[in-house]
């Protein structure tokens, strides 16, 4: 980075500039023309952490990381061409600017001190214009990451809640939402039923025909369920082969003739393409349960287990209610 001259002795145009665009050129020109301007080689890095300073791009371009103290400090670039400026924000702060800088290719740089930026800004109107015009589009462009960065969040979140191996929801979703499930539930006095289901000798299955077959089982399972159910109800992979469905506004009655109907469409389910091949079907045991005045998500939960349990312990491959 090296000094080679002034705006003044130099053969830019105060118009072409974007922080000027529009100003009254005669007064800008007497406060422009001892400016020095630098030239920085590819890859050169500006460094001067202790002044605030703007630099507007004659020639070439800059790569400018985000200012930390804008909150975007994870890595977000920009690129500065010829005619606009970097460290609007520092001239304003009165602060050194923060943000890396550095030249994408040769390029030559007019350098303006904060005292003289704001004398340009009392000399011209249109400078005053063009600054906020400038800040003005900075943070539409920063807002416009914001809720980039909250969109993907939120796609990441709802990621984090979904089995990768079923595409069912999965224990941490269950442990987010189910407790607000309840909640609800219980102030506004509507129903809430719970179904936990277990596919019948699940070990056997996969000591018989291996592990990659038993995955294969599980997805199976998973679609009986998530092609049973209504828009509003919500099918969880519990642990292992232990699956669950939580069925908002729904009466114990109604939820025992919809375990029955998954108990059917399970035994009917075909696992295996080849029906010469033993056990090409599954079968699941299913425990109901309602929530009671006062329960909570964990009591709930309780009971349908322990309905499930009386299932298995009946035989399997059938609905017992809570």
């Amino acid at each position: 980075m090296k000094a080679i001259g002034t705006f003044g002795t130099s053969a830019y145009q105060i118009q072409a500039l974007q922080l000027f665009r529009g100003a009254d050129s005669l007064r800008l020109a007497p406060l422009l023309k001892d400016c020095p301007i630098i030239q920085l080689e590819q890859g050169d890095v500006v460094t001067d952490a202790q002044r605030a300073r703007m630099y507007v791009v004659l020639r070439g371009a800059l790569s400018v990381a985000a200012d930390t103290r804008t909150g975007m400090s994870d890595g977000t670039i920009s690129k500065v061409l010829p005619g606009e400026s970097v460290g609007e924000q520092a001239v304003l702060d009165e602060e050194a600017n923060q943000a890396s800088i550095t030249a994408l290719e040769q390029s030559e740089l007019l350098v303006l001190e904060a005292e003289l930026a704001w004398q340009l800004i009392d000399a011209a109107n249109g400078v005053a214009r063009n600054l906020l015009r400038l800040l003005s589009f900075r943070i539409r462009a920063a807002n416009a990451m914001m809720r980039k960065r909250q969109k993907l969040g939120e796609f990441y979140r709802q990621m984090s809640m979904v089995d990768g191996l079923t595409n069912l929801y999965n224990r941490a979703w269950l442990n987010d939402f189910l407790p607000q499930l309840v909640a609800s539930a219980q102030a506004t006095g509507q129903p809430l039923s719970l179904i936990m289901l277990d596919i019948d000798h699940f070990k056997k299955f996969n000591d018989s025909h291996g592990h990659l077959q038993g995955d294969h089982a599980l997805r199976t399972a998973a679609q009986v369920l998530t092609g049973a159910l209504r828009p509003t109800d919500f099918a969880v992979r519990y642990g292992g082969e232990e699956m669950m469905v939580v069925l908002p506004d729904t009466n114990v009655q109604v939820a025992e003739a919809v375990a029955g109907r998954l108990c059917q469409r399970m035994r009917d389910a075909v696992v295996f393409s080849d029906m010469r091949l033993p056990l090409p079907h599954i079968t699941s045991s299913f425990g109901v349960a309602a929530l009671a005045d006062g329960q909570d998500d964990i009591a709930l939960i309780a009971s349908a287990d322990a309905a499930l349990y009386r299932a298995k312990e009946a035989g399997r491959n059938r609905v017992m209610v809570g």
